[in-house]
């Protein structure tokens, strides 16, 4: 049997080995400005085409770091474009793919019962360097294919910037 010492000892031994080999962790996530510039491009770009939108844009966290309606947009269209960006950001893969999975694959198909997952066109996570740092959704165009390429127009806008 094992004394009461030796497995302190053993304990106290594998706590700190565990935490000598902690460090801190620096992460990447999309600059507040970055994030209101991309998601004004978008909204302008839709805009521009007819289309009155809200978008939103996300952090690595999920949450929102800029949010536009257009003038007359639907009130859905708000959580719209951040479930699109959440799902996004999550996926790691726009969402248009993630809707095209889901209905290729019956076993992808519960992903939406997710809470604020939506298998809707319209979101696209912000990488930099294969790191997702953000994601971007629009949500309120006549068609998902339509919301994705304004929000590709968002992330056009600042992509030269994303370091």
């Amino acid at each position: 049997m094992i004394s009461r010492v030796t497995s302190s000892l053993i304990f106290a031994t594998l706590v700190t080995a565990g935490n000598a080999h902690a460090q801190v962790r620096t992460v990447r996530d999309i600059p507040t400005a970055l994030a209101v510039e991309a998601v004004s491009a978008a909204v302008a770009d839709c805009s521009s085409k007819g289309y009155i939108v809200s978008g939103a844009v996300v952090d690595r966290a999920g949450q929102i770091k800029a949010l536009q309606r257009a003038d007359n947009a639907g009130p859905h269209s708000i959580d719209t474009s951040r479930r699109k960006a959440y799902t996004a950001l999550s996926t790691k893969i726009s969402t248009a793919r993630f809707m095209e999975n889901t209905q290729k694959n019956p076993a992808a198909a519960n992903l939406v019962f997710i809470n604020d997952f939506i298998a809707l066109g319209g979101g696209i996570p912000i990488q930099v360097e294969g790191d997702t740092i953000g994601a971007i959704g629009i949500s309120g165009a006549p068609g998902g294919h339509l919301d994705e390429q304004c929000a590709e127009a968002g992330i056009a806008k600042i992509r030269d910037r994303l370091k």
